[in-house]
């Protein structure tokens, strides 16, 4: 029978080893002291071997050790389980031995009895010095190293611990993946391994992140409410923050985080993923939150995490919370895949078959490539109808999604705020606020102030003044789309006669700018540096025949209302009198000119603008641009031809011996002398603006309601010039008309209100108020798939977090308000901040996502908290739920 069960032990084939799952290691000697008296037969001989006894084959009896370097059929044999019991039953095993068993184990491909298994120093992460030596086969389980550990430094298995790994550079390494083997985690005997548990806060004694304000003992022992806990901004992370808050507060998936069901479910292999490790991250986030032992924590293992996968949240610019949320979910969904290995799956259009067949097929189809506590929780299903302009061909598909994105109601029109400067140099600018075509051109914004000046638009130019020049002067068909609502606009009112470019007006509008000279640092003095001040002019001139000093003159009067005039006993003022008569100059009821004025300080831009480099006039300088009327002392500046910037001379003039005529687009700088400005120019009378009624009305937004918002996105569209469609019938690409409508609602409903839009000149933050209730969301009248009359709550859903969203564009600040699914009490999230708040502060024109969570979801949860009642409780009112230190959605 032994023989049998021993037959060609040494050379056992790979079927051989399959039958057994286990050797017994016997020493040769006794093997063969055996055999022989087998072979003798005679019982009483004195080849009687004895009892087992294998202590030759041991290094360390007492630790079960065998020697190094032993060699099956030399040092020893191995025999299968039957043979072993035989064998003992017969002979007896020495006193004090234990059986030598080993594992047949699969090593790629080849099975093997393992004679020398793996051996590990096992040591607890608050008790480095001392190791526990535990034996395990190359087939074992992480898994199985982790509950040896626990066992083994009375752990319990309720307690989260993780291992780590002491490499050949004296580094650690997580050993992340539990369901690989000792083999494939390339642990080989004598490496130390380390258990860390996990502390009663939600830290790890590794890296323990210290609550904010956490010095004295008493934080220390803080013990809060679960889940009132604030993330403390790293530098522009408050958009983080927010999407992290709302999405703690979705009782289903932080109850399995909680619960340790993630654990079980984290995907190692999956290439769309993260390996894990955004989802361990987040776990890690919302234990510490959840612990109660926190005040504050910070998010920097998290952050780092995000980076590191997701490049774009690198650094500390401002991001959108609902691009964050839309990774995360992405990453914790791809992490917590519970399919292993993605098969292909081709999508199929409906081609005529009923709504509810080809709905079903595709959440199948779905459900094969996705499957994880985030589809579970967050995803519903669109039904997409799209329909050929040409041949009318009608393509309906069922399309997967995570939330909803829902337009604003957007008004057609625009309110802007410009300043219109009058030719009556007495009038200062006044400012005005205009409403405006959002699509509209300039001309329409000369219109609408046509009807509060009483100025015809004809007699009006519009320029943008940045920087104490004009930035861009515009004509009238350009696009209002290019005027950005930072942009300062001047309105200009000029002759009727007069063109900036046209030839075939009589006068033409000279740009002028005001510069004040500024001792050089040049060692030589032969340069000036001059600075660009105050806002810029558009004057009327004549085109033809217009002398220098008349222009001198023009520009006098146009700067009266902050220039004051050398008194009448001056030298100065005797001898302009006697120009004035001579060269006929204009008064303000022959010649156009508009008062160029300054706006109020907020409007005037950087003080700056230094025009470096530019000669200072002398009375030799070459060329047109030679004045000589302006070396005379009695003038109070003198004149220079510019470029657009105010920079540089140029010479676009023709001049003469009776005067200066144009022959295309002339800039003139003024120039004063420092000692002049200060006596002769009023800074204060020059900033100085008045205001139109018009800007003290309050221009109220209506507000909308959520489900106006929905109708919206249900509404059909049709395709942009960039996204067309491809229609299968006419083999072309086509503009077709959209339409998506709802067909299946998730768990948790996320729907992110479109306050941003983003055009190819313009980009702007909708602030309009949506209206959103706080419970009894109905969304039965968007479901067109057919419903379950007698369950109302799968349609209805209340309000559980809002992430918020204040500031423009270029800045900004996110916080969150949150239901606590404990105890029921909305909080207010702002970074480290977190206060109580009553359901009446929820609703703002801050708003930017919202959380919702099915009623039914809500009565499930709360009926699983009080498992004796028989009458579920009221949905989440919020300021009733009754308390609880823990919940089971299972």
């Amino acid at each position: 029978m032994l023989d049998s069960c021993c037959s060609s032990n040494a050379s056992s084939g790979l079927s051989h080893l399959m039958a057994f799952t286990e050797r017994f290691l016997v020493e040769r000697q006794w093997y063969k002291l055996r055999e022989v008296h087998v072979q003798g037969g005679d019982q009483d001989s004195s080849t009687f071997p004895g009892c087992i006894n294998n202590a030759k084959r041991f290094e360390d009896e007492v630790n079960g050790h065998l020697k190094e370097g032993l060699v099956e059929g030399e040092d020893y044999v191995l025999l299968p389980a039957a043979a072993w019991h035989y064998l003992v039953s017969w002979y007896g095993l020495e006193h004090g031995q234990t059986p030598i068993e080993h594992k047949v184990v699969e090593l790629r491909g080849i099975y093997k009895v393992e004679v020398y298994p793996i051996e590990l120093l096992l040591v607890q992460h608050s008790d480095m010095d001392t190791p526990h030596t535990a034996q395990f086969s190359r087939t074992d389980s992480i898994d199985l190293v982790s509950h040896t550990a626990q066992e083994q430094f009375l752990v319990s298995p309720q307690e989260e611990t993780r291992l780590w790994v002491k490499n050949a550079e004296g580094s650690f390494e997580r050993l992340c993946n539990t369901r690989v083997t000792v083999l494939d985690a390339a642990l080989s005997s004598g490496k130390l391994v380390i258990m860390e548990t996990r502390s009663k806060d939600g830290t790890w004694s590794s890296k323990q992140p210290r609550a904010v304000g956490s010095t004295s003992k008493e934080d220390e022992n803080f013990q809060g409410q679960p889940g009132i806990c604030g993330l403390t901004n790293l530098g522009n992370t408050c958009f983080m923050n927010s999407a992290l808050q709302c999405l703690s507060n979705v009782p289903q998936l932080t109850e399995y985080f909680l619960k340790n069901r993630y654990l079980e479910e984290l995907n190692f292999c999956n290439p769309l993923g993260m390996k894990g490790e955004i989802a361990e991250a987040y776990a890690d986030l919302v234990k510490q939150a959840w612990s109660g032992h926190h005040r504050s924590i910070v998010p920097n293992v998290f952050k780092t995490k995000v980076g590191h996968f997701a490049s774009q949240f690198l650094g500390y610019q401002q991001h959108d919370s609902q691009e964050l949320l839309s990774f995360l979910l992405d990453g914790l969904h791809e992490d917590l895949n519970r399919v292993k290995k993605k098969e292909y799956v081709e999508l199929c259009d409906a081609a005529g078959r009923p709504d509810h067949e080809v709905a079903q097929e595709a959440w199948q189809n779905h459900k094969r490539r996705n499957d994880s506590v985030i589809v579970d929780t967050f995803h519903g299903l669109f039904k997409s109808t799209l329909v050929c302009p040409d041949c009318g061909n009608i393509s309906v598909t069922f399309d997967p999604f995570c939330y909803l994105s829902v337009p604003l109601p957007v008004s057609h029109k625009r309110v802007m705020e410009v300043f219109f400067v009058s030719m009556d140099p007495r009038r200062k600018p006044e400012q005005h606020r205009l409403v405006v075509p959002k699509k509209g051109k300039i001309s329409d914004l000369c219109v609408a102030l046509a009807k509060h000046t009483g100025v015809s638009p004809e007699r009006m130019m519009v320029a943008d003044v940045f920087s104490h020049r004009f930035y861009k002067i515009y004509q009238l068909e350009e696009s209002l789309s290019s005027i950005l609502d930072r942009d300062d606009i001047f309105i200009y009112e000029v002759s009727g006669r007069s063109s900036i470019s046209e030839n075939t007006r009589e006068d033409v509008v000279l740009p002028i700018y005001l510069r004040e000279r500024t001792p050089a640092r040049d060692y030589n003095n032969s340069y000036y540096g001059l600075m660009l001040f105050g806002h810029p002019l558009l004057v009327s001139v004549p085109r033809d025949r217009l002398s220098w000093d008349a222009l001198y003159h023009i520009l006098l009067y146009r700067l009266s209302r902050y220039v004051t005039r050398p008194s009448s006993d001056d030298e100065d003022d005797a001898d302009e009198k006697d120009m004035e008569g001579k060269n006929s100059i204009p008064k303000p009821g022959n010649m156009a000119g508009g008062s160029s004025h300054n706006p109020g300080p907020e409007q005037a831009g950087p003080s700056s603008g230094v025009a470096g480099g530019s000669r200072a006039p002398v009375n030799n300088s070459p060329g047109p641009s030679h004045w000589p009327q302006r070396a005379r002392r009695k003038h109070l500046f003198t004149l220079q031809t510019v470029n657009s910037n105010g920079t540089s001379d140029r010479s676009n003039f023709n001049e003469d011996t009776h005067g200066v005529s144009f022959s295309s687009q002339p800039y003139i700088a003024i120039d004063w002398e420092p000692e002049m400005k200060k006596r002769y120019y009023d800074e204060v009378e020059a900033e100085g603006y008045v205001k139109h009624d018009c800007v003290g009305y309050v221009l109220k937004k209506a507000p909308v309601r959520l489900q106006e918002c929905i109708e919206l996105f249900t509404t059909v569209e049709t395709l942009e010039k960039e996204n067309p469609w491809y229609c299968p019938s006419c083999k072309q690409h086509q503009l077709a008309t959209k339409k998506l409508d709802l067909w299946t609602l998730p768990e948790t409903l996320i729907i992110h209100l479109k306050r941003f839009s983003y055009t190819k000149f313009s980009r702007e933050k909708l602030d309009t108020l949506v209206e959103f209730p706080i419970r009894d969301l109905d969304f039965s009248e968007f479901v067109i798939k057919p419903q379950n009359e007698s369950a109302p709550e799968l349609y209805k859903y209340d309000l559980i977090a809002v992430s918020n969203h204040y500031g423009g564009l270029r800045d900004g600040h996110y916080t969150t308000f949150a239901c606590n699914k404990d105890s029921g009490q909305w909080h207010y999230f702002d970074d480290s901040s977190v206060s109580p708040v009553s359901e009446n502060q929820i609703e703002s024109k801050a708003a930017y996502v919202l959380f919702y969570q099915r009623q039914d979801v809500a009565r499930r949860l709360q009926s699983k908290l009080q498992p004796g009642s028989s009458d579920p409780p009221a949905p989440p009112s919020c300021d009733s739920l009754p308390k609880s230190e823990s919940m089971d959605v299972n």
